[in-house]
């Protein structure tokens, strides 16, 4: 369907499935297996200036909106979704420092980001603070000029791999929430150090690491933000970038269509391609009218998100829940299309079917985007 992008985000577009064509989708394959970072894709990434995107442009980007942030993790997606959340989840990290930040912040970090020098990531989650985000524990306390930081941050996107981190920990622990702020460590940090890799299921080129804070200590002026504030900012942040998840769920839901299609023209039975049987056309018609009403709620929410960024998180949760909802279906039926050779990892369907998973959980699980969904709703209709 033809979306009429400007001619700004049709070269954002084309970059970015330049990126995919020549540089993500050869190596893929050995990247999942060796559980390797990809650290040398990322760096085209950031010659082709796809960094400074979601950058302003007075810190050196090119102050795109949620919709060519999108348009872009679509294209590295059909790639490796992998790939696509290491360069998502330098945004993510340097989010809070753009809603909250003070001028000097962003001077100091944006245009680093921008060009891609260095990467960022976002440190909320821990063991007992997953979808109750509130229930952290890691403690940040002022000491004159310093603050020191304790606690321990798990499931951590681009940990150890990023030199930026936009820490979550409470300054007041008797407030709860409303005792939360958001600090800026970075890499090499006194007391900052990083735990075990995971081993994944999916997305296994991202990496996913514990950060320790054992008595870290930052300069004062690394807080993020007024103190007591951080989880306002927190929520402003992830309704930022969900619908770039569920743009990721829709470039892996045409990669698995293409294959589908492609496996389809070409496989043989009782003298015919499958393709011409009714039953395999179905699957096919099913996936593509689910990836196209995903595309469009995506698109939709993204534009909402730009011109309306105040009443964002309905849309925001909507356009995650339906696109990673669908992609989970779309490669397992991909899967079924392509039936042994699916369930091989010679095939890329098989990687495509375990990536989808965790589309469903990260930034927010579909069941707590459903519970904002309807808290939203109870707002609207009181």
């Amino acid at each position: 369907m033809d979306y009429f992008f400007t001619e700004q985000q049709q070269m954002i577009i084309d970059t970015a499935r330049e990126i995919t064509n020549e540089k993500i989708i050869p190596v893929r394959a050995e990247l999942d297996e060796k559980n390797q970072f990809p650290k040398a894709i990322l760096q085209d990434i950031a010659k082709a200036d796809l960094f400074s995107i979601f950058v302003p442009e007075e810190y050196g980007g090119l102050g795109g909106g949620c919709y060519d942030i999108v348009l872009a993790l679509e294209e590295l997606a059909r790639g490796c979704v992998g790939v696509a959340t290491s360069y998502a989840a330098s945004a993510l990290g340097i989010f809070p420092v753009m809603i909250a930040g003070s001028v000097e912040q962003k001077q100091k970090y944006l245009p680093d980001i921008a060009s891609g020098v260095r990467w960022a990531a976002f440190g909320l989650t821990e063991a007992n603070a997953g979808s109750d985000a509130s229930g952290i524990r890691t403690t940040a306390v002022l000491d004159g000029e310093e603050w020191i930081l304790n606690g321990t941050k798990q499931w951590i996107t681009n940990g150890g791999e990023s030199q930026i981190y936009s820490i979550v920990a409470l300054t007041d622990p008797s407030k709860g929430a409303r005792g939360a702020s958001i600090f800026i460590v970075e890499d090499g940090d006194p007391g900052f150090s990083y735990g075990k890799k995971e081993d994944k299921m999916g997305i296994r080129s991202s990496s996913t690491r514990e950060l320790i804070l054992k008595d870290c200590r930052i300069p004062k002026d690394r807080l993020v933000g007024k103190k007591g504030t951080g989880f306002i900012t927190v929520m402003k942040t992830l309704d930022m970038s969900r619908p770039g998840i569920a743009s990721l769920a829709i470039g892996l839901g045409q990669a698995a269509l293409d294959e589908a299609v492609l496996y389809a023209k070409q496989r043989v039975q009782f003298g015919k391609p499958i393709i011409g049987f009714q039953a395999v056309q179905h699957i096919l018609a099913d996936m593509a009218i689910q990836l196209e009403a995903g595309r469009a709620l995506v698109y939709a929410a993204a534009r909402h998100i730009d011109s309306n960024p105040k009443n964002m998180s309905k849309a925001s949760s909507m356009c995650k829940v339906f696109a990673t909802d669908m992609a989970m279906k779309v490669t397992t039926d991909a899967v079924q299309v392509l039936g042994g050779y699916g369930y091989m990892k010679e095939y890329p369907v098989e990687k495509m079917m375990r990536d989808a998973k965790i589309l469903q959980i990260y930034e927010g699980t579909n069941q707590i985007q459903r519970n904002v969904i309807g808290q939203e709703l109870n707002k609207e209709y009181s």
